[in-house]
């Protein structure tokens, strides 16, 4: 069901070519950086994905909007997303950021309650960016740290632990993705994915693991679940 349908009134971005980014955007970007995290090589999709959702994240950040809602093309919205967004907009002293899908979302750590849906953190594999919401202040406050590319983008968001906010997820989901196996990113599934050597990938190896000790850290810590942060009044 789409947004139309919802009642639901929306502003169209077009999305960045990875293929075709600027020289400048271009030296934004490490890819032996990424290569040597993720174990796999820099796809030019990534790199369109990543500065797409970074320039939304500007675009809410200059607005006079405390929140906003960001979805990619290929998401299907529930019968109930509506109820679900409301649900969420009321309980958004729980989370910073608020994935209302995801690829995989694993060992959830329940952090708050939205009408019948609950509020989770993640201690394994959260992942998927297709329909989200985040706060403004949260949006101009990351992307100002996060303009070099270093990661994929939803593996730069996984690391709330080190730019401190809530990440978490609605469930159950009140939306999915629906691309039936083609993205424009790693390809028909997956097929463009390329990896190094096994030996060239032992870094990635420490990387992930490292990455899941500090996010379970930061999650059971008492302190690990910050305050909520100041909305800008409507």
């Amino acid at each position: 069901m789409s947004l139309e349908a919802h009642g639901i009134a929306f502003t169209r971005f077009s999305a960045i070519d990875g293929a075709r980014i600027s020289e400048s955007l271009r030296k934004k970007v490490d890819s032996q950086a990424y290569e040597r995290s993720m174990g796999q090589y820099l796809l030019p999709g990534k790199v369109g994905c990543y500065y797409s959702h970074l320039s939304v994240w500007k675009e809410l950040a200059a607005s006079e909007y405390p929140v906003g809602l960001i979805l990619e093309d290929d998401i299907v919205l529930h019968d109930d997303f509506v109820e679900a967004l409301e649900a969420s907009l009321s309980a958004a002293e729980c989370w910073d950021i608020l994935r209302l899908n995801a690829t995989r979302a694993k060992f959830p750590l329940r952090r708050g309650q939205a009408g019948r849906w609950n509020i989770n953190g993640y201690l394994g594999r959260f992942t998927g960016n297709g329909c989200y919401l985040i706060k403004a202040d949260v949006a101009g406050r990351i992307s100002a740290t996060i303009e070099n590319m270093r990661l994929p983008f939803e593996h730069e968001i996984g690391r709330f632990y080190a730019h401190d906010y809530r990440l978490a997820g609605l469930e159950p989901f009140p939306s999915h993705i629906e691309d039936f196996g083609l993205s424009q990113i790693v390809g028909e599934n997956n097929t463009d994915l390329k990896k190094p050597s096994l030996y060239k990938r032992i870094p990635h190896f420490f990387w992930k693991v490292a990455s899941y000790f500090r996010r379970a850290a930061y999650l059971v810590h008492p302190q690990g679940w910050p305050k909520p942060t100041k909305q800008r009044a409507d």
